[in-house]
């Protein structure tokens, strides 16, 4: 990557001593997940893959670290009066059973069409669920409709320096797994998981090509990339449930412009064709934004031939319909 403004002095979101504090909250209380390889993935990219199994992760995806960082890092007193997110379902899951681990209330504002299964496991933990329609109403606005009536703090999924930090974790636990990493793939929707990586695995192992995929029909990540600024974008529907997000955040921007080479995006065919080569390679099950950095691999969007390579499966809420059309 060039000079930029973050490598000239100013200041960053995040750095490697937020997300080892985020490690040290954690700590005990999110799973260490473990990397997995698969010889025959390797035949057929001509890489080395080290996939990071985040969908094996508490509430089956790797949004519960950010979660639980965000609302530990609470002083108790703004932590009793409750906290509110808006989610198309993995962050959902996550703030409610961080919530319920930390002994506060959880309101999400969740869209009528997430997953049932996610709608399902949110309520489950214990959370309040409203709901909006992704398509016409702003969840932000709501989110904070009812943070001010309540008094309670809004735990936003992606533009939120103790969310990126938490993700970050993905990074730093892959990076004391795998040493000499040439690439490193991670899905993209509002970017806080990419960012909290390209800190994390960049003060770990050094010059690293990290390289984001979001969905093919969805320009917010690649827009923002070339315009220097958040770009807002129209909602695409897509299978990649978790990658329905307007606009990646400005926080997780910063770092991205910094560290992030690229990003390339991936069709839903694609998408569905990595959930089926991973659940017959591998057996593991991943949500399709889970199967994201893998589908960019599979399909060639990458070149990844002699090369190590670390590709995170970043969620395995994914609902039965959906797994049914992938194996079919």
């Amino acid at each position: 990557m060039g000079v930029d403004a973050m490598s000239q002095g100013a200041a960053a979101p995040i750095d490697a001593d937020d997300v080892a504090r985020a490690a040290g909250r954690l700590a005990g209380v999110a799973h260490h997940t473990p990397v997995l390889t698969s010889h025959r993935l390797d035949l057929a990219t001509g890489g080395a893959l080290f996939l990071k199994a985040e969908h094996l992760q508490r509430v089956g995806a790797f949004k519960f670290r950010g979660a639980y960082n965000a609302i530990a890092a609470l002083a108790p007193s703004v932590r009793a009066h409750g906290v509110v997110a808006f989610s198309s379902g993995n962050h959902a899951q996550a703030i409610a059973l961080a919530s319920a681990l930390l002994d506060t209330r959880a309101t999400i504002v969740m869209p009528t069409d997430a997953p049932a299964v996610k709608l399902a496991a949110t309520r489950g933990y214990g959370a309040e669920v409203v709901t909006y329609d992704r398509y016409s109403e702003d969840r932000a606005a709501i989110g904070q409709a009812i943070a001010d009536e309540r008094g309670a703090t809004v735990i936003p999924p992606f533009d939120h320096p103790e969310v990126m930090a938490g993700q970050g974790t993905v990074g730093r636990e892959l990076a004391e797994k795998v040493t000499g990493l040439d690439l490193l793939v991670v899905p993209v929707g509002g970017g806080g998981l990419i960012s909290g990586c390209a800190v994390a695995v960049t003060a770990a192992l050094g010059e690293v090509e990290i390289v984001g995929v979001e969905p093919a029909a969805r320009y917010a990540a690649r827009s923002a990339l070339e315009a220097g600024e958040v770009v807002e974008v129209e909602v695409p529907r897509t299978v990649l449930d978790g990658q329905q997000t307007a606009h990646v955040g400005a926080r997780p921007l910063a770092v991205m412009r910094s560290l992030v080479d690229r990003v390339v995006g991936v069709s839903d065919e694609e998408v569905l064709e990595a959930i089926r080569t991973l659940a017959m390679t591998t057996k593991q099950v991943v949500e399709p934004s889970g199967a994201a950095g893998l589908a960019a691999v599979l399909a060639g969007h990458l070149d990844v031939a002699g090369r190590r390579v670390g590709v995170v499966l970043s969620g395995g809420n994914i609902t039965p319909s959906v797994l049914a059309r992938a194996l079919g």
